[in-house]
């Protein structure tokens, strides 16, 4: 059985996430990407800081940035 990318990043994205997490106030080590119900489309991502990982969430590692993708 193949895996898929759940998410690929861009260098100019990698770098970005890079920046936010450098420029934390804390121990943060990745951002975590996720949707919730909300809006008129009855969806909305949401973007968060990750200090502490959720086992259940996918790890995504690319060019020195750490993106956590909630099973949503």
């Amino acid at each position: 059985m193949s895996r898929f990318a759940i998410l690929t990043l861009t260098d100019a994205a990698a770098g970005r996430v890079r920046e936010i997490v450098d420029n934390a106030s804390n121990e943060a080590m990745g951002i975590r990407v996720g949707v919730k119900n909300a809006g008129c489309a009855g969806m909305e991502y949401t973007v968060d800081l990750v200090t502490e990982p959720n086992p259940k969430d996918d790890r995504i590692d690319a060019d020195g940035a750490v993106v956590f993708v909630a099973p949503e």
